[in-house]
Order: C-alpha cells, then structure tokens, then sequence
C-alpha cells in the first residue's frame, strides 16, 4: 500500500490494510465454524477451509456493499454462502452477529501492529541507551524556555528521550497479550450462542475456544464498552508523543546555528543542492501533531455509544483506528532510523555551552546560602540521571512488560 499524501506508509506494509482486515474477518468466521464442529454443534461434514474461498481481490465486494448494510460482514457471509455448500453454508456465521466479527478482526490486526511496535521499540532502546552511554559526559548547554539556562550533558538529554520512550513503551507487551476476543451474538448475551450450545457454560466454553484458536484473550462481551480500542489509541498517541518529543529536540539541535544533532541521512532539497533536511524528524513531529485527535475521535466514539449497537460511533473507530495504527508504525519505522543514525557533534555542543552567558549565578546563589565555595562544576546528578535511565533501558530488554 502507498499514499502520496503521507510520506512512509509504504512502511506499514499491510498491517491494518484492507487486506489484513479481509484476512482478519476470515479467521474469526474460520475459528467460529471450526469451533462450532468440534463442540459437535455443526456435523463435521460443515467443515471446510473458508480462508482458500476467499481472496484479496475479493474485498472489493463487501467493501462495496458495505454501504447498504453498513458494515462489511453481511456481504463477506453472503459471499462465502455462495461458494460452500450444505451443510457448510448452513452453518457459516450461526450465532455470530456482525460486531463481533469486526471487533474481533479488529483486535487480530491490532496484535500484529503491537508486535511491529515492540521490535522497533526493542532497537530505539538499544540506540538511545548507547547513545547516552557514550555521552554522559559530553558538554552540552541546557536550555529553557529557548534560552541557556544551565551546564548539561548530551547523555542528559538522550536520556530524556529514552525514559519517555519506555515510558510509553511499558504497556505494549501487556496490552497486546489482553486483547480480547468479541463474541457477544446480537445484543451482547450471547443467547443465540446459548440455544446452539445447550448451556451458557457451553456458550462460554465456545467463547473461549475461539479466542485461544485466535491467540486473544478470552472475554465476555465487551461490545457496548470501548476500552479495548481507546486504551489502545492512547498506547499509540503515547509513542508517538514520546517520538515528537526526541524529533522535536533533533530539529531544533540540527538547525546551522545550532549544530549540536545531526540525521545520519538527511533529505534533500527539490532546488537545494546544499540542503540536509532532518526529515525522519520532521515525518516524526507530524505524526505527534495529528495522532492524539485520531485518539480523540476513539474517545468520542466511546462516550457516543448508545444501546447495543451505537448508531455511527461504533462505525467511526474502524477506519480511525486503523489510521491512527498505520501511522504509528510509519512513525516507529522513522524513530529507528533518526535514532540509530543520530550523530552528536561533540564540539559544537561545548562551543555552544562556552559561548551562553554566565551560567553559575544561581550556583553562586545556592554556595552562598550554605556557607561553601562552589563546586567546580555544576552539573548536579546528571551521572545519575544518565545511569538510572540505562538500567531502566537494561531491565526492559529482559522484561518488556
């Protein structure tokens, strides 16, 4: 997949695709009917492999029809009843309403965007842990407010970065083993699922065996409350927050006058020769800037929700979701690269720091006060600062959760 109007979304490949969400809404239909013969609800004679009746080009059709029914399922079921036979058709999609096979499919793709995330996370750590380690003691002037402000370190600095990125980072591991499966029938009480199995502990128990075929969490109905979708939104805006953050310090640390960060492939210039852009960290601070009202619009969706099926916020997550995913994915791709390529230009930080005005009054300010003469130099627990974000960096590679 490509899209000339965002730089990078080849880089997503086909996770949250059209494709994928196809695939993804086969395997629940699969995992539901597999399920169904070997509970001994369908006659084994009803099994048979949806997932080769089906294939990419075949999405045009319920994406099509999607627009009379209002959600793709109807026509994908009415599809797959055309190609089988009895007892198979009879028994495609009994007991199934169409949320739960969206919101399901939804959640498998989502696991796969996770799993991007966590490898790409996984080498942003490893980069940015190196780096600060080989610059904890590197001069650097700190600034606030765009101004000198006080003695620093560049390991300082990157170990900002690196704590706002596992910050962020913490739940991925755990969110993307919780996702959990959406099998509720039509209203959320599974009572047709209940009148095929013969008990609710046998509705439960079909429940849960397709969730353990799928590889999510088993789950009672979850299709009126949104936290599935919005704690996920909130995972993706917070990496991307953290990346904004790191691309924001490294376009501002690249400008000439600065020169304190460099990109290890800059871009060029359409009529510049002479430009080196820092484009991975320009990509990044665009994504900061518009992925929290994609999160936004989850949480709307999610107050919106009315009855046992909203009336048009559950519709707006889908393609939400999936752009909000998308773009992240993107965004991690070009984290790696700004980090792993990042150079320091050592001696246009320690100019930069020589050239600020006096930096030591307040440390003047603070010996007078105790009655001591000023320390030499004035960089307080920055070593620290530096030392705890890599054994933080250090305690993640061996547990990511």
């Amino acid at each position: 997949m490509t899209d000339l109007f965002w730089p990078g979304d080849h880089l997503a490949g086909e996770l949250m695709s059209d494709r994928a969400f196809l695939r993804a809404m086969l395997a629940v239909e699969q995992a539901w009917l597999d399920a169904l013969v070997d509970g001994g609800i369908a006659p084994a004679a009803a099994r048979v492999t949806l997932t080769g009746l089906v294939d990419d080009d075949d999405g045009e059709t319920p994406a099509r029809q999607a627009d009379s029914d209002g959600n793709p399922v109807s026509a994908l079921v009415a599809l797959l009843r055309e190609r089988t036979a009895e007892p198979t058709s009879r028994w495609i999609h009994r007991g199934l309403t169409s949320q739960d096979v969206v919101d399901t499919a939804l959640m498998l793709c989502l696991r796969d965007a996770l799993d991007r995330l966590a490898e790409q996370i996984a080498e942003q750590v490893d980069a940015l842990a190196a780096l600060a380690d080989a610059h904890r003691g590197t001069p650097m002037l700190a600034r606030t407010l765009t101004q000198p402000a006080l003695p620093s370190t560049v390991g300082v600095r990157v170990a900002a970065w690196l704590t706002g990125l596992l910050d962020a980072a913490t739940p991925v591991v755990g969110l993307r083993d919780s996702l959990p499966v959406q099998l509720g029938g039509a209203v959320g009480t599974l009572a047709a699922i209940v009148e095929l199995a013969g008990s609710v502990e046998g509705a439960v128990a079909l429940s849960d065996t397709v969730a353990v075929a799928l590889g999510l969490a088993p789950a009672l109905p979850w299709h009126t409350t949104r936290a599935p979708l919005t704690r996920i939104g909130d995972l993706l805006v917070g990496l991307c927050d953290a990346w904004g953050h790191l691309a924001t310090d490294v376009a501002t640390g690249s400008r000439s006058e600065i020169g304190e960060f460099v990109e290890g492939t800059g871009g060029g210039s359409s009529t510049m020769p002479h430009k080196h852009n820092p484009v991975a960290a320009v990509l990044l601070r665009r994504t900061a800037l518009t992925a929290a009202p994609l999160a936004a619009t989850l949480h709307t969706a999610a107050a919106l929700t009315v009855d046992e099926r909203a009336d048009g916020a559950w519709h707006a997550e889908w393609a939400t979701v999936r752009t909000l995913a998308r773009r992240t994915v993107v965004a991690a791709a070009h984290a790696t690269a700004l980090v792993t390529g990042l150079r320091v230009d050592a001696d246009r930080a320690a100019a930069n720091l020589a050239a600020a005005a006096d930096l030591r009054a307040e440390q003047s300010t603070m010996a007078k006060l105790v009655g001591r003469e000023p320390e030499s130099s004035y960089l307080g627990a920055a070593d620290l600062v530096v030392a705890a974000a890599l054994d933080r960096a250090s305690r993640y590679r061996k547990d990511p959760s």
